[in-house]
Protein backbone atom coordinates (compact mmCIF):
# COMPACT_ATOMS: atom_id res chain seq x y z
CA UNK A 1 0.00 0.00 0.00
CA UNK A 2 1.28 3.66 -1.48
CA UNK A 3 1.79 5.79 1.83
CA UNK A 4 0.62 9.29 1.47
CA UNK A 5 1.20 12.80 3.43
CA UNK A 6 -1.46 15.36 3.52
CA UNK A 7 0.39 19.06 2.12
CA UNK A 8 -0.16 19.54 5.89
CA UNK A 9 1.97 16.58 7.31
CA UNK A 10 4.82 17.10 4.90
CA UNK A 11 5.04 20.74 5.34
CA UNK A 12 4.90 19.79 9.44
CA UNK A 13 8.00 17.33 8.36
CA UNK A 14 9.95 19.81 6.78
CA UNK A 15 9.49 22.26 9.54
CA UNK A 16 10.77 19.09 11.66
CA UNK A 17 14.28 18.80 9.25
CA UNK A 18 14.90 22.71 9.26
CA UNK A 19 14.58 22.61 13.14
CA UNK A 20 16.38 19.67 14.32
CA UNK A 21 18.97 19.01 11.51
CA UNK A 22 19.33 22.81 10.61
CA UNK A 23 20.37 23.30 14.61
CA UNK A 24 22.61 20.30 14.51
CA UNK A 25 24.88 21.89 11.20
CA UNK A 26 26.41 24.33 13.00
CA UNK A 27 28.39 21.85 15.17
CA UNK A 28 28.95 19.60 12.18
CA UNK A 29 30.43 22.37 10.39
CA UNK A 30 32.84 22.69 13.35
CA UNK A 31 33.79 19.10 13.59
CA UNK A 32 34.08 19.40 9.84
CA UNK A 33 36.28 22.48 10.01
CA UNK A 34 38.63 20.72 12.03
CA UNK A 35 40.25 18.44 9.98
CA UNK A 36 39.07 20.35 6.34
CA UNK A 37 39.92 23.37 4.51
CA UNK A 38 36.38 25.54 5.14
CA UNK A 39 35.46 26.51 1.58
CA UNK A 40 36.25 22.81 0.31
CA UNK A 41 34.25 21.42 3.37
CA UNK A 42 31.34 23.47 1.60
CA UNK A 43 32.29 23.04 -1.80
CA UNK A 44 32.45 18.91 -1.26
CA UNK A 45 29.03 19.07 0.64
CA UNK A 46 26.94 20.63 -2.16
CA UNK A 47 28.68 18.95 -5.55
CA UNK A 48 27.71 15.79 -3.80
CA UNK A 49 24.25 16.54 -2.28
CA UNK A 50 23.30 18.22 -5.82
CA UNK A 51 24.83 15.67 -8.18
CA UNK A 52 23.35 12.78 -6.17
CA UNK A 53 19.63 14.67 -6.91
CA UNK A 54 20.39 15.52 -9.99
CA UNK A 55 21.30 12.10 -11.19
CA UNK A 56 18.07 10.80 -9.38
CA UNK A 57 15.47 13.63 -10.73
CA UNK A 58 17.00 12.53 -14.43
CA UNK A 59 16.73 9.19 -13.85
CA UNK A 60 13.20 9.47 -12.33
CA UNK A 61 12.52 11.24 -15.97
CA UNK A 62 11.94 15.13 -14.42
CA UNK A 63 12.70 17.30 -17.47
CA UNK A 64 15.49 20.67 -17.50
CA UNK A 65 14.19 24.08 -16.74
CA UNK A 66 13.47 26.76 -18.62
CA UNK A 67 17.07 28.41 -19.36
CA UNK A 68 15.87 31.62 -17.08
CA UNK A 69 14.34 29.45 -14.14
CA UNK A 70 18.04 27.75 -13.92
CA UNK A 71 20.04 30.68 -14.08
CA UNK A 72 17.59 32.26 -11.10
CA UNK A 73 18.12 29.03 -9.38
CA UNK A 74 22.36 29.56 -9.78
CA UNK A 75 21.77 32.80 -8.48
CA UNK A 76 20.26 32.22 -5.75
CA UNK A 77 22.91 29.02 -4.86
CA UNK A 78 25.38 31.41 -5.10
CA UNK A 79 24.09 34.21 -2.37
CA UNK A 80 22.20 31.29 0.00
CA UNK A 81 25.01 28.46 -0.16
CA UNK A 82 28.55 29.99 -1.67
CA UNK A 83 28.42 33.51 0.38
CA UNK A 84 25.95 32.64 3.21
CA UNK A 85 27.05 29.18 3.99
CA UNK A 86 30.98 29.30 3.18
CA UNK A 87 30.80 32.65 4.83
CA UNK A 88 29.55 30.74 8.26
CA UNK A 89 32.03 27.62 7.57
CA UNK A 90 35.23 30.64 7.28
CA UNK A 91 33.94 31.71 10.25
CA UNK A 92 33.18 28.30 12.52
CA UNK A 93 37.54 28.20 12.68
CA UNK A 94 37.33 30.60 15.37
CA UNK A 95 33.59 31.56 16.16
CA UNK A 96 32.06 28.81 18.47
CA UNK A 97 28.83 26.84 16.49
CA UNK A 98 26.57 28.32 19.60
CA UNK A 99 27.53 31.68 18.90
CA UNK A 100 27.79 31.44 15.20
CA UNK A 101 24.12 29.84 15.04
CA UNK A 102 22.56 32.97 17.08
CA UNK A 103 24.21 35.23 14.65
CA UNK A 104 22.90 33.65 11.83
CA UNK A 105 19.13 34.13 13.56
CA UNK A 106 19.75 38.09 12.78
CA UNK A 107 18.19 36.77 9.31
CA UNK A 108 14.90 37.67 9.78
CA UNK A 109 15.81 41.27 10.86
CA UNK A 110 17.78 41.91 7.32
CA UNK A 111 14.78 39.71 5.92
CA UNK A 112 12.11 43.06 7.17
CA UNK A 113 14.55 45.52 6.21
CA UNK A 114 14.50 44.13 2.77
CA UNK A 115 11.45 43.52 2.15
CA UNK A 116 10.97 47.14 3.39
CA UNK A 117 13.63 48.42 0.52
CA UNK A 118 11.04 46.64 -1.53
CA UNK A 119 8.37 48.70 -0.22
CA UNK A 120 6.95 46.37 2.43
CA UNK A 121 7.14 49.08 5.65
CA UNK A 122 7.84 47.09 9.08
CA UNK A 123 5.22 47.93 11.51
CA UNK A 124 5.67 48.49 15.07
CA UNK A 125 6.05 45.44 16.60
CA UNK A 126 8.82 44.82 13.90
CA UNK A 127 10.58 47.60 14.39
CA UNK A 128 10.73 46.54 18.11
CA UNK A 129 11.69 42.85 16.77
CA UNK A 130 14.39 44.55 14.85
CA UNK A 131 16.02 46.45 17.77
CA UNK A 132 16.05 43.82 20.14
CA UNK A 133 17.52 41.36 17.77
CA UNK A 134 20.44 44.66 17.40
CA UNK A 135 20.49 44.46 20.95
CA UNK A 136 20.90 40.73 21.19
CA UNK A 137 24.55 40.85 18.50
CA UNK A 138 25.38 43.58 21.33
CA UNK A 139 25.24 41.40 24.43
CA UNK A 140 26.94 38.54 22.20
CA UNK A 141 29.91 40.79 21.65
CA UNK A 142 30.89 40.68 25.59
CA UNK A 143 31.52 36.97 25.24
CA UNK A 144 35.28 37.32 25.00
CA UNK A 145 35.55 34.39 22.00
CA UNK A 146 33.31 36.69 19.28
CA UNK A 147 34.88 39.72 20.85
CA UNK A 148 38.70 38.10 19.75
CA UNK A 149 37.06 37.23 16.09
CA UNK A 150 36.07 40.12 14.52
CA UNK A 151 36.47 39.05 10.99
CA UNK A 152 34.62 35.45 12.20
CA UNK A 153 31.91 38.33 13.38
CA UNK A 154 31.84 39.96 10.22
CA UNK A 155 31.29 36.72 8.25
CA UNK A 156 28.39 35.49 9.79
CA UNK A 157 26.39 38.78 9.74
CA UNK A 158 27.57 38.67 6.11
CA UNK A 159 26.44 35.15 5.68
CA UNK A 160 22.74 35.68 7.30
CA UNK A 161 22.16 39.61 5.36
CA UNK A 162 22.93 37.40 1.96
CA UNK A 163 20.89 34.60 3.35
CA UNK A 164 17.92 37.13 3.95
CA UNK A 165 18.37 38.69 0.86
CA UNK A 166 18.16 35.65 -1.24
CA UNK A 167 15.30 34.41 0.65
CA UNK A 168 13.36 37.24 -0.20
CA UNK A 169 14.31 37.29 -3.65
CA UNK A 170 13.65 33.84 -3.93
CA UNK A 171 9.77 34.78 -3.66
CA UNK A 172 9.70 37.12 -6.53
CA UNK A 173 11.44 35.50 -9.27
CA UNK A 174 10.43 32.39 -11.49
CA UNK A 175 12.17 29.12 -9.83
CA UNK A 176 12.36 25.44 -10.91
CA UNK A 177 9.25 23.65 -9.84
CA UNK A 178 10.08 21.03 -7.39
CA UNK A 179 13.22 19.72 -5.98
CA UNK A 180 14.92 20.96 -9.41
CA UNK A 181 15.47 23.97 -7.71
CA UNK A 182 17.26 23.29 -4.85
CA UNK A 183 19.72 20.54 -7.19
CA UNK A 184 20.37 23.83 -8.83
CA UNK A 185 21.06 25.82 -6.28
CA UNK A 186 23.56 23.36 -4.44
CA UNK A 187 25.63 22.62 -7.70
CA UNK A 188 25.87 26.16 -8.49
CA UNK A 189 27.00 27.06 -4.99
CA UNK A 190 29.04 23.75 -5.10
CA UNK A 191 31.23 25.11 -8.35
CA UNK A 192 31.14 29.04 -7.04
CA UNK A 193 32.79 28.04 -3.62
CA UNK A 194 35.11 24.87 -5.88
CA UNK A 195 36.57 28.23 -7.04
CA UNK A 196 36.99 30.46 -3.97
CA UNK A 197 38.68 27.38 -2.66
CA UNK A 198 41.62 27.68 -5.61
CA UNK A 199 41.43 31.08 -5.65
CA UNK A 200 42.37 31.57 -1.66
CA UNK A 201 45.11 28.09 -2.22
CA UNK A 202 43.21 25.67 0.18
CA UNK A 203 44.27 22.20 -0.65
CA UNK A 204 43.08 18.59 0.49
CA UNK A 205 45.45 18.16 3.33
CA UNK A 206 47.93 14.54 3.27
CA UNK A 207 45.61 13.45 6.26
CA UNK A 208 42.03 13.88 6.95
CA UNK A 209 40.58 12.41 10.58
CA UNK A 210 37.09 10.83 9.89
CA UNK A 211 35.47 12.70 12.15
CA UNK A 212 35.39 15.44 9.65
CA UNK A 213 34.83 12.94 6.84
CA UNK A 214 31.47 11.64 9.17
CA UNK A 215 30.67 15.54 9.44
CA UNK A 216 30.80 16.14 5.54
CA UNK A 217 28.88 12.64 5.51
CA UNK A 218 26.27 14.21 7.46
CA UNK A 219 26.15 17.85 5.98
CA UNK A 220 25.70 16.52 2.58
CA UNK A 221 22.70 13.91 3.49
CA UNK A 222 20.77 15.82 6.51
CA UNK A 223 21.81 19.00 6.18
CA UNK A 224 21.63 19.55 1.81
CA UNK A 225 19.51 16.75 0.70
CA UNK A 226 17.09 16.57 3.20
CA UNK A 227 16.87 19.91 5.06
CA UNK A 228 17.64 22.23 2.32
CA UNK A 229 15.02 20.48 0.15
CA UNK A 230 12.49 21.06 3.23
CA UNK A 231 13.35 24.64 3.64
CA UNK A 232 12.71 25.17 -1.00
CA UNK A 233 9.79 23.36 -0.20
CA UNK A 234 8.60 25.76 2.52
CA UNK A 235 9.58 28.50 0.91
CA UNK A 236 7.13 27.62 -1.47
CA UNK A 237 4.32 26.55 0.30
CA UNK A 238 3.66 28.78 3.32
CA UNK A 239 4.40 32.04 4.27
CA UNK A 240 7.85 34.13 4.44
CA UNK A 241 7.07 34.34 8.35
CA UNK A 242 7.08 30.53 8.52
CA UNK A 243 9.78 29.50 6.58
CA UNK A 244 12.25 31.91 8.49
CA UNK A 245 11.00 30.10 11.91
CA UNK A 246 13.52 27.86 12.04
CA UNK A 247 15.39 30.77 13.39
CA UNK A 248 13.95 30.02 16.56
CA UNK A 249 14.66 26.89 16.92
CA UNK A 250 18.31 26.69 15.40
CA UNK A 251 20.16 28.64 17.76
CA UNK A 252 18.96 26.66 21.10
CA UNK A 253 19.61 22.94 19.71
CA UNK A 254 23.03 24.53 18.11
CA UNK A 255 23.86 25.86 21.26
CA UNK A 256 23.04 22.99 23.13
CA UNK A 257 24.95 20.46 21.31
CA UNK A 258 27.93 22.68 21.15
CA UNK A 259 27.86 22.35 25.03
CA UNK A 260 26.56 18.78 25.22
CA UNK A 261 28.80 17.09 22.23
CA UNK A 262 31.56 19.91 21.59
CA UNK A 263 32.85 21.05 24.57
CA UNK A 264 31.83 24.19 24.03
CA UNK A 265 30.73 26.77 26.86
CA UNK A 266 27.63 28.13 27.78
CA UNK A 267 27.94 32.01 28.28
CA UNK A 268 26.16 34.41 30.58
CA UNK A 269 26.28 36.49 26.94
CA UNK A 270 25.37 33.93 25.35
CA UNK A 271 21.97 33.33 27.33
CA UNK A 272 21.41 36.81 27.63
CA UNK A 273 21.89 37.50 24.12
CA UNK A 274 19.98 34.59 22.93
CA UNK A 275 16.97 35.61 25.08
CA UNK A 276 17.05 39.05 23.03
CA UNK A 277 17.28 37.88 20.07
CA UNK A 278 14.74 35.31 19.69
CA UNK A 279 12.50 37.70 21.45
CA UNK A 280 13.48 39.99 18.70
CA UNK A 281 12.51 37.42 16.30
CA UNK A 282 9.37 36.58 17.78
CA UNK A 283 8.15 39.97 17.56
CA UNK A 284 8.81 39.63 13.79
CA UNK A 285 7.06 36.92 12.98
CA UNK A 286 4.29 38.59 14.56
CA UNK A 287 4.31 41.45 13.13
CA UNK A 288 4.55 39.63 9.52
CA UNK A 289 1.34 37.49 10.07
CA UNK A 290 -0.74 40.24 11.39
CA UNK A 291 0.43 41.89 7.98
Amino acid sequence: MKLTLSPRALLALCLAAMYVVWGSTYLGIRIGVEGLPPLLLAALRFLAAGGVMLAFLRWRGVPWPARHEMRNAAVIGTLMLAVGNGAVCVAEKTVPSGLAALLVACGPLFAILIAWAWGNRPRAAEWLGIALGLAGVAVLNLDHRLAASPLGFALIVLAAATWAFASVLQGRIAMPAGPMSATIQMLAGGVVLTIASLLFGERMPASVPWQSWAALAYLTVFGSIVAYNAYVYVLRHARPALAMSYAYVNPAIAVALGALLGGELITGPIVAGMVVILAGVVLIALGNQRR
